[in-house]
């Protein structure tokens, strides 16, 4: 785990959530023993096999909702970053009322991106917050080469909405994103390296 990043991201007064997709439950492990608590996974079964290995972890959810797995996911998740539908937070609230969520705002427009539309943005956190949900902010995964406009605009939409957490940036433009506004950075290969192949998690 690479100890000098983790420091410079605390000088620069933000959060940071160490995403170990992929990794290996000593990573997070070594995460959290080093004060990193805020822990990302984007799979259901690796955040549940994770969860019940790592003691003091404060779990993101980061991958597209599933909402038949809401509920099994929802007693260990603290904040679900990745709300992209109205239903998907309908499910969250039924399963932790009061649940902290962020919306993803497909902000490359490209169909295979997780996240709402520009169009829907208003329309969803409207509908979200007639639930039994605690939205807090939005968040994104940029685009290579257009990351500094795309997160421009993702901050100015959150303060038009009033919401006042921003979660952009990761492993290559995180310092481009906390220029930019950034209240929290997801950092996965910048601090723990390669994921290891698959066959080796295994050995």
């Amino acid at each position: 785990m690479d100890h000098d990043l983790v420091a410079e991201v605390r000088a620069a007064g933000v959060r940071l959530v160490a995403v170990t997709k992929g990794q290996p439950v000593g990573a997070a492990l070594e995460a959290v023993a080093a004060g990193v608590v805020d822990l990302g996974e984007n799979y259901a079964r690796d955040l549940l096999d994770k969860a019940r290995q790592v003691p003091g972890a404060r779990w993101h959810y980061l991958g597209a909702v599933q909402r038949r797995k809401v509920r099994s996911l929802a007693p260990h998740v603290a904040v679900w970053q990745s709300v992209a539908r109205a239903e998907e937070g309908e499910a969250i609230a039924g399963a932790t009322p009061g649940a902290t969520v962020l919306v993803q705002v497909n902000v490359s427009g490209l169909p295979a991106r997780n996240g709402c539309h520009w169009d829907e943005l208003d329309a969803l956190v409207a509908a979200l917050r007639t639930h039994d949900l605690d939205v807090q902010g939005l968040m994104c995964v940029a685009t290579p080469g257009e990351e500094r406009a795309q997160f421009r605009r993702l901050a100015a939409a959150a303060a038009s909405l009033g919401l006042r957490e921003l979660s952009m940036g990761m492993s290559g433009d995180w310092r481009v994103a906390v220029e930019e506004g950034a209240t929290t950075v997801r950092l996965g290969s910048a601090l723990f390296g390669p994921r290891p192949d698959p066959l080796d998690l295994r050995r």
